[in-house]
């Protein structure tokens, strides 16, 4: 069992609803963003790679790994960037494959190992192509988040289960990611069915805009991933709007 698992589990066993902000790295202030997060009751965070084509993500995310670019991060940076942040959570990268392949798989996992990755996340690798990626990652005790679409068949779910370490991503809705005014109902669907074939801790991401929704979607799942909400108080408010946002979900996932 990986580190992230053994830590959202025994969050879940013990009645906590797991929050996991999303944050790109290397935007104006992320480790900021990071620290305060963390210390505003995120259980874990997601930090993105930025890519040029960010096939999964909406104009939101789109902006600010844009806008990272053009600040000039690169891989490198960034890791060495988490290995100064110390917050006391499990951090995961988002990445795309592209990144993974271009750095090599083997040498890609021990890059996240060395800098106190838990888990990565890479949204456009096929359950099918996977295995040379899992297999390096699971080697350096990276724990491999698998994506569940809303639209997959039922008997998919349990491969996609199998294969995933450390929690099972449960994709709330068709399409890319940012905020809705309305939680989809295939949010709650994918994560009760998710659920129902695997012990794994079941976090609901995409569309999960605001701390009432997040509230509803942890009726079905064990968390939630926010991403579009978190970057754009962070581009357009700073650090402290992120602190207040994040506190907020929590307090509400809690009640």
């Amino acid at each position: 069992m990986s580190h992230l698992e053994s830590r959202l589990r025994a969050l879940r066993d013990g009645g906590r609803k797991i929050l996991v902000p999303y944050i790109t790295g290397y935007a104006e202030h992320w480790d900021d963003a990071v620290r305060a997060a963390a210390a505003n009751g995120a259980d874990a965070i997601e930090i993105g790679i930025p890519f040029s084509d960010p096939v999964m993500d909406g104009p939101v995310i789109q902006r600010a790994s844009r806008d990272a670019l053009l600040r000039g991060a690169t891989i490198h940076k960034i890791l060495d960037g988490v290995r100064s942040l110390d917050v006391g959570v499990p951090l995961v990268v988002m990445c795309y494959y592209n990144t993974v392949f271009r750095a090599g798989h083997d040498r890609f996992a021990q890059m996240l190992t060395a800098a106190g990755i838990s888990g990565a996340i890479v949204p456009d690798l096929p359950l099918e192509e996977s295995t040379e990626w899992c297999t390096a990652a699971d080697a350096a005790d990276v724990a491999t988040v698998m994506l569940a679409a809303p639209t997959a068949p039922d008997d998919r779910l349990p491969r996609i289960a199998e294969r995933s370490r450390g929690f099972v991503y449960a994709v709330g809705l068709l399409g890319v990611t940012g905020e809705r005014e309305t939680l989809s109902e295939s949010a709650t669907t994918i994560a009760r069915r998710v659920k129902q074939i695997t012990d794994l801790p079941v976090l609901v991401g995409v569309g999960i805009s605001d701390a009432q929704q997040a509230q509803a979607a942890c009726a079905q799942a064990d968390g939630v991933i926010q991403g579009a909400s978190v970057m754009r108080r962070l581009m357009d408010e700073g650090v402290d709007s992120v602190a207040k946002y994040i506190a907020d979900v929590r307090g509400a996932i809690d009640e």
